[in-house]
């Protein structure tokens, strides 16, 4: 099982997708759909034996620590990792790299971290001089023995994946990429005329990327771009999935008080509580998708995309019609290229562990 443990609420970024919006989100409808719980500290306050023995229960158990931004939260973090046995992930936006000891930071078998392209749309969505920092960090962290795997973290406001992908693949310190869009998360975000542009302007984008990444393919080499090799591995297993992220049956994540909920974006949700630290992780309740998504088509590779989205519909119907557009395109481009990816490479080649960040769909 896949666990995000939330070390704090608190963040060294304000972010225009995240911080910026949530400072314009003022009357959502939330209140009206969920039963909101805010009585969890803003840090990490757990007993750690108790951690320990929760995390004891589970087989194969991985942390992944999670925020806010983790590192800004670094003692607690020391803490479990002195303590548990576990595997250790984390999502972070890079800045605090360069202040956790070695001994600690060559432990992770995997980080994912926030950057959406080149310096220019970095620094726009995060903050001046964040891609040089963050860059310079992932310089060090490599110089000082880590060979774990990071995964660039993309939020994407704007249509270029192409050019914003074709950049990151020159940085050697990632191995991977994965990219979300911003979209859906947000109320008052919502513009048809200008979110049906991007739609169109994406889909194109995403035809030129899945023509790159075969033409890569045919030289011998199978780029780790988490949304392409996730849904072909799929098409060619002939498999289906649920939620790709694994939120509400592979994956959960424990809260501040040690409350355990299906996904760190409803993590003050009491609807999404299914337990806490005293619960066994093997009997832990799972939260399936609902309309529109349970009944979709493209449903078995898909698998629903976000659940937060799914529950909050916090975009109408038109918004989610277009957000869906987009995911179909990504899934149908892909089909009409597998036969021929199947004659490039071994289904092996597209292996990668599910559940420990990349939510995989868009």
């Amino acid at each position: 099982m896949h666990f995000h443990i939330i070390l704090t609420e608190k963040c060294n970024s304000q972010c225009r997708y995240c911080y910026e919006k949530s400072m314009k989100e003022f009357d959502n409808g939330l209140d009206k759909k969920f039963e909101f719980d805010y009585s969890a500290p803003p840090n990490l306050e757990i007993d750690i034996n108790q951690l320990k023995s929760f995390i004891e229960k589970d087989e194969n158990p991985t942390i992944i620590f999670y925020g806010g931004e983790p590192l800004v939260n670094q003692g607690k973090l020391i803490e479990i990792m002195d303590n548990v046995d576990a595997r250790f992930c984390m999502q972070t936006n890079g800045k605090l790299l360069d202040k956790l000891p070695l001994k600690y930071m060559n432990r992770f078998s995997k980080i994912l971290v926030s950057i959406d392209g080149d310096k220019e749309r970095t620094d726009y969505n995060r903050g001046d001089g964040t891609y040089d920092l963050v860059l310079k960090n992932l310089k060090l962290i490599r110089e000082n023995g880590y060979n774990g795997e990071i995964v660039a973290r993309m939020t994407l406001s704007f249509p270029d994946i192409f050019e914003q992908v074709q950049h990151l693949l020159t940085i050697k310190e990632f191995d991977s990429i994965h990219w979300q869009l911003d979209a859906g998360f947000y109320k008052e975000d919502f513009d048809k005329e200008k979110f049906s542009k991007f739609v169109e302007e994406y889909n194109l984008k995403i035809s030129k990327l899945i023509d790159f990444w075969v033409e890569e393919m045919k030289k011998g080499k199978v780029l780790k771009l988490y949304p392409f090799v996730g849904i072909m591995q799929d098409i060619l297993n002939e498999t289906k999935t649920k939620l790709r992220c694994g939120a509400g049956y592979a994956g959960y994540t424990i809260t501040t008080n040690g409350t355990l909920t299906c996904c760190p974006i409803m993590n003050c949700v009491k609807n999404f509580y299914v337990g806490d630290l005293k619960s066994d992780p093997k009997n832990l309740k799972e939260i399936k998708v609902i309309e529109p998504c349970s009944s979709c088509d493209y449903l078995d590779l898909c698998g629903g995309r976000c659940l937060y989205s799914n529950y909050a519909k916090m975009w109408p119907p038109e918004g989610e019609e277009l957000i869906c557009k987009s995911v179909k395109f990504l899934i149908d481009s892909l089909k009409a290229r597998s036969e021929e990816v199947r004659g490039l490479i071994e289904i092996k080649e597209l292996e990668y562990e599910k559940y420990f960040g990349p939510e995989i769909i868009p």
